[in-house]
């Protein structure tokens, strides 16, 4: 990727931007969930894993745990059971249950609202607290960078940054914070829909004039 002037990448954001919510208007968080608490375990077990697959476990999971509580006192070995397809499945169980107690303890049984108390969550960093914050309550505090997030912002020449934390701190600069939530759920569908990681449709491509992969008019 050749070095781009400030300008010139504000003007791709933008182009990007603009197409993304044309084609993707109804884009939304595709981990399934009724309250915060269960989009917090949802994006827990998404975790090296898909959502497809989340939300196959969390379909039969949130019947048998309904609250905070019932996470925390649950046998460790009948959680480990419940989540094992999803991978991980012993840490992802611990982290679930110390996250669960900790929200008994200190927050009620609710989940908080601010990124210094949701990252102080046993499983849960910067990503999941800006999915909760972004989805379950509407705050926009950041830019939630996965797989997909990170691969397309760098394909479409808005970071040259590797690691989630730089690419999350470029895309904060391009993108109006009213829509740091949504722009991932536009990048993210645009991912599994059209910008596949190894057979990218460039030729039918959405995006095919602000990628420099194919077109540039930035």
């Amino acid at each position: 990727m050749s070095r781009e002037s400030a300008d010139a990448r504000g003007k791709r954001a933008a182009g990007v931007i603009a197409v993304l919510q044309r084609t993707y208007p109804d884009a939304y968080c595709e981990l399934n969930h009724a309250n915060p608490l269960e989009l917090l375990i949802a994006t827990i077990l998404s975790a090296q894993c898909t959502d497809k697959r989340a939300n196959l476990v969390t379909a039969e999971l949130f019947k048998r745990y309904r609250t905070a509580r019932d996470f925390a006192e649950a046998p460790l070995a009948d959680l480990e059971q419940a989540v094992k397809s999803t991978g991980f499945y012993r840490n992802k169980a611990k982290n679930i249950q110390a996250c669960c107690r900790k929200l008994v303890e200190l927050h009620g049984g609710e989940v908080p609202r601010t990124m210094a108390e949701l990252t102080a969550l046993d499983g849960a960093g910067r990503k999941t607290a800006n999915v909760v914050l972004g989805n379950a309550f509407g705050i926009n505090v950041g830019v939630v960078v996965d797989t997909h997030v990170s691969r397309l912002s760098q394909r479409l020449g808005l970071t040259r940054a590797t690691t989630p934390e730089r690419i999350e701190q470029d895309l904060m600069k391009l993108v109006p914070q009213p829509q740091w939530a949504q722009f991932s759920h536009w990048l993210i569908w645009h991912g599994r829909r059209r910008c596949d990681a190894r057979k990218p449709d460039c030729a039918g491509c959405e995006l095919k004039a602000w990628c420099p992969r194919v077109g540039v008019k930035a």
